[in-house]
């Protein structure tokens, strides 16, 4: 059966069709594009990062990562995980030879398993931090009650819890003018924008769809980039204006890479995919937030 698309000219040819890169992973997640457009993604299930290069390379990144899931990248090229082997944030050096722990816990208590994470203007960290019980934890049970949104402001270890009003919170993603905050809720299958304050302050909670997604991504259009069966693709005002089809069993996350910051680079299950866009991913660490 041909691959299934459909959305607005204006965001991709009707006739593009996902491009597959590679096969040969376990479970593909995480996809962070630095200033180059170079896009690195982790097989969590093997602890490694790979590298997916401007020039169609693929290479091998890091293989001791701490199980990293989500990741992102800073202002300074270092590249920031999820590292839920031991439910910390790392901070990666753009060599992938070093790597620092940003934040250990909260409160003296492990977190569930931080997931996802985008970086605000000011350098801060918002994370998500649901509780998937993992093969290669000792612990079977949390030590904090709920799964919550944190942030860690610039320069601090210890993070600020908030949001704990979602059931399963998953992907998150910013504006890039630092004015709003996605999150999607995988346990309640909803997705829900906040307004961003000081400090990392979440109001105004919206509903912004009905549909939950893994991970998420942004355009500079404003347009919101869902995970899950394919990519869904809402306008800002909450409206499906398109849908890409991934012939996969999961489609996990996604982020814009490239030289000119117009390919979809789609982590889905075992293989990773690209799709060419006609826009760009929104433009990061943007924000002047005081």
């Amino acid at each position: 059966m041909d691959t299934i698309t459909h959305g607005p000219a204006n965001l991709f040819d009707p006739q593009t069709k996902p491009q597959l890169v590679s096969k040969q992973f376990a479970f593909t997640e995480g996809p962070a594009a630095n200033t180059h457009g170079d896009v690195f993604f982790t097989d969590q299930p093997n602890n490694s990062i790979w590298k997916y290069a401007t020039d169609g390379k693929l290479t091998l990144f890091s293989n001791h990562t701490g199980r990293s899931n989500g990741m992102y990248f800073d202002k300074h090229g270092n590249l920031l995980t999820c590292a839920d082997e031991q439910n910390q944030i790392w901070s990666i050096a753009a060599d992938g030879t070093k790597y620092k722990v940003l934040i250990n816990d909260y409160n003296g208590h492990k977190f569930n398993g931080p997931n996802d994470l985008w970086v605000d203007g000011r350098g801060g960290i918002f994370f998500t931090d649901p509780y998937y019980q993992r093969d290669y934890w000792t612990r079977k049970h949390p030590e904090i009650d709920g799964e919550k949104v944190y942030y860690l402001p610039p320069g601090q270890t210890q993070a600020i819890m908030v949001s704990d009003k979602l059931k399963k919170p998953n992907g998150i993603a910013g504006t890039s003018d630092g004015k709003y905050l996605y999150v999607a809720d995988i346990g309640g299958d909803k997705t829900y924008r906040f307004t961003i304050g000081a400090n990392g302050a979440l109001t105004e909670q919206q509903l912004f769809t009905a549909q939950g997604s893994d991970g998420m991504t942004l355009d500079d259009e404003g347009n919101v980039y869902l995970t899950g069966k394919g990519v869904s693709i809402f306008n800002p005002k909450g409206e499906k204006v398109g849908w890409i089809e991934i012939a996969e069993p999961w489609t996990a996350n996604l982020c814009f890479g490239g030289k000119n910051r117009d390919v979809l680079f789609i982590t889905a299950s075992k293989a990773v995919y690209t799709f060419q866009m006609k826009v760009k991913g929104a433009s990061k660490n943007a924000s002047k937030q005081k």
